[in-house]
């Protein structure tokens, strides 16, 4: 496969896992199988994971190597802020906290402090571009998705990020499954919340077979016990979306639709879990691991959350990483 083909199935992956995970979002896994029994096929559109991760990719094809935190503010302050009017709508409590700080004036890394809640997924969920923007450098992604997050989270957040990151990076270099979640592991530190939660996560599937036709309810509930935060009103936690999605992506052997399906019958912030799942999994099996009646109803973005970017479809946002690579 091409670093191309690879590019297209990241994001059309985390598209895909988007859109079929956003109706489970902040369920319980016991109540997504009342209402589906399994979610398998995509019936509404994305949410703010898929166009983050479009404007992500915005800021590497403009400043590639050399992006830096300040040229991420700036594109906030120049691209996103004009263009809200009223309340910013459906995006998460990271990226609302940064577009106040960076109004009244902060400049990472304490925009990214400023809200308390640094230690959201909202960079996980926009990783991937910057995997793809790596193919084979687990380190590089890492340090450049870390520019991304000094201006919009802090602590586990931002090593949520640089988790996926590297992952996607080792996809994109050939790497097999294994090897991928040890990419992540590699570019954060082993006494982190998150690495930690990694390290759980694998222990549990280790117990458990191959997650086949339909999901084990007793893995699910020993994932849950590993890593979720019980009582925890919300479920935007980086340290627990990062381990479910990658036991998701480990759990289906990097295929992208055992993947994806595990991943958003994991519920709490499923459709976080199904794209960070779904981008590891297309870079590994490139565009056509992507199952087809999926890929024909992902279209172009509306812009709902992020104006700048409606009207942009992943696999073009794909091609134009790809040609710097």
């Amino acid at each position: 496969m091409t670093f191309r083909d690879k590019a297209r199935g990241s994001l059309l992956g985390l598209a895909a896992g988007d859109a079929l995970g956003a109706p489970a979002e902040n369920l319980t896994p016991a109540e997504i199988r009342r209402r589906w029994g399994r979610l398998t096929e995509i019936e509404g559109g994305g949410t703010d994971d898929t166009e983050y991760a479009i404007f992500a990719a915005s800021l590497l094809v403009t400043h590639g190597h050399a992006l830096t935190s300040a040229d991420v503010a700036n594109a906030y302050r120049r691209e996103i802020i004009p263009r809200i009017e009223g309340p910013m709508k459906g995006a998460g409590f990271s990226e609302l906290g940064t577009v106040e700080a960076l109004r009244r004036g902060l400049e990472p890394p304490l925009s990214g402090q400023a809200h308390q809640h640094g230690w959201s997924d909202g960079l996980a969920m926009r990783a991937a571009p910057y995997g793809i923007f790596c193919p084979g450098d687990p380190a590089e992604a890492a340090r450049l998705i870390e520019q991304d997050g000094l201006v919009s989270g802090s602590g586990e957040g931002i090593l949520g990020g640089r988790a996926v990151a590297g992952a996607v990076a080792a996809a994109m270099g050939g790497a097999s499954p294994p090897e991928v979640v040890s990419a992540a592991l590699s570019v954060i530190p082993a006494d982190s919340w998150t690495a930690r939660n990694i390290a759980r996560a694998c222990e549990v599937l280790g117990r458990f077979p191959p997650v086949e036709s339909g999901e084990d309810l007793a893995l699910v509930e020993a994932l849950h016990e590993a890593v979720v935060v019980k009582h925890y009103p919300w479920t935007d936690v980086a340290p627990e979306a990062v381990a479910l999605a990658l036991a998701a992506f480990l759990a289906g052997d990097g295929d992208v639709a055992a993947a994806v399906t595990f991943g958003v019958s994991l519920g709490r912030d499923a459709d976080t879990i199904g794209a960070i799942a779904g981008a590891v999994a297309g870079a590994v099996q490139g565009e056509h691991g992507v199952p087809a009646r999926w890929a024909e109803k992902i279209g172009p973005v509306s812009g709902k959350c992020l104006p700048v970017v409606a009207g942009k479809h992943v696999l073009d946002v794909a091609d134009e990483l790809a040609k710097g690579l």
